[in-house]
């Protein structure tokens, strides 16, 4: 197949593109490569991806609407996986604009691209974020997900429900999938992982929000790709159970499908933290501080959909992630600055 992968240069991009790659589809690779973070390392992952000769990557920015409808129309694409949109809960409160043209304007170029150019199934990423003020866990896709409690939830939930509106104005078929805190090499130098290891390594404090106790469904990045592609090979289909007088938020009468993806195994921050000492030898310097806003005290994956219909199944340990991360890190990205 020939697949469009954006936000080909981030973090599960390479992972899901890589897998792809291997597999022996071409793929056509976008990013804009701002500078959330340093270019310097979106480039270095688009290195690991030069070797091979069906990929082929384009700089384009989701949000021009122009370049973007002229690439689908160029390539007619089969697939697409969208990864592009701007990360981060907390960026999202000082910097709201950059949601907005990435994550939604953006992502409507994307259904638009995929609507006049016959693609067959559209995978996009969601996020567990959009969970918000829930409680019940695990967090199933099966609940009303209405109170986000950031800008950047906002947008993903948006995302879902214009997936919606196209699957059914248009038949397209949608599928969204809820990534849970995903880590692994060539992760983002925002996140945990990054910034814990690197501050242990240098003997920095580390921030310990909410005094540790927040958990998270740690996912290796590797189930995260290997998720990311089989649900992209079962084109989502409508539900034929669907009860339009108690709908289901996960499926629908159309061609739609929203996906947790994730590891079922909820890690509390500071046994994640312990895990990262152990694997390199060295003990953390903390300071523990209140939660942040934004920040959701708990998140944990029911996949059961996920596992039933494409046969997701993580298998990575917290234990051998860990220590695959701290490896990378200590090779790769301590030598380097970025930040």
């Amino acid at each position: 197949m020939k697949v469009l992968v954006t936000g080909a240069a981030g973090f599960i991009g390479l992972h899901v593109t890589r897998l792809l790659l291997e597999r022996g589809d071409e793929v056509v690779g976008i990013d804009n490569l701002n500078d959330y973070y340093d270019p310097k390392l979106k480039l270095a992952r688009l290195e690991c991806l030069k070797p091979y000769a069906n990929f082929r990557f384009v700089r384009m920015d989701v949000a021009d609407s122009a370049a973007l409808g002229g690439l689908f129309v160029g390539e007619q694409f089969n697939r697409v996986i969208h990864l592009a949109a701007q990360a981060g809960v907390r960026y999202s409160l000082a910097n709201p604009q950059a949601y907005i043209q990435s994550n939604l304007v953006g992502f409507a170029n994307v259904l638009e691209g995929c609507r006049h150019n016959s693609v067959e199934h559209l995978v996009y990423a969601s996020s567990s974020s959009v969970y918000g003020a829930n409680t019940r866990m695990p967090f199933s896709a099966h609940d009303e997900v209405n109170h986000p409690v950031s800008l950047y939830a906002a947008t993903k939930k948006s995302n879902e429900l214009m997936a919606h509106s196209y699957s059914h104005l248009f038949g397209l078929p949608t599928t969204g999938l809820r990534y849970f805190t995903v880590y692994g090499p060539w992760g983002r130098p925002d996140m945990s992982p990054w910034l814990f290891t690197s501050a242990i390594l240098e003997g920095r404090t580390i921030n310990v929000f909410n005094h540790g106790k927040m958990q998270r469904d740690f996912t290796y990045v590797d189930d995260i790709a290997a998720g990311t592609v089989r649900a992209m090979d079962r084109t989502a289909a409508p539900n034929p159970d669907f009860d339009s007088d108690h709908p289901d938020p996960a499926s629908s009468h159309v061609p739609y499908r929203i996906y947790n993806i994730g590891n079922h195994q909820p890690v509390e921050l500071m046994t994640f933290i312990e895990t990262i000492e152990q694997s390199l030898g060295q003990q953390a310097r903390k300071v523990f501080l209140p939660a942040q806003a934004g920040d959701m005290p708990a998140t944990y994956a029911d996949v059961e959909d996920l596992k039933r219909d494409v046969g997701f199944e993580p298998k990575t340990s917290l234990t051998e992630g860990i220590a695959r991360w701290t490896t990378w890190f200590r090779e790769y990205a301590g030598g380097n600055s970025w930040s």
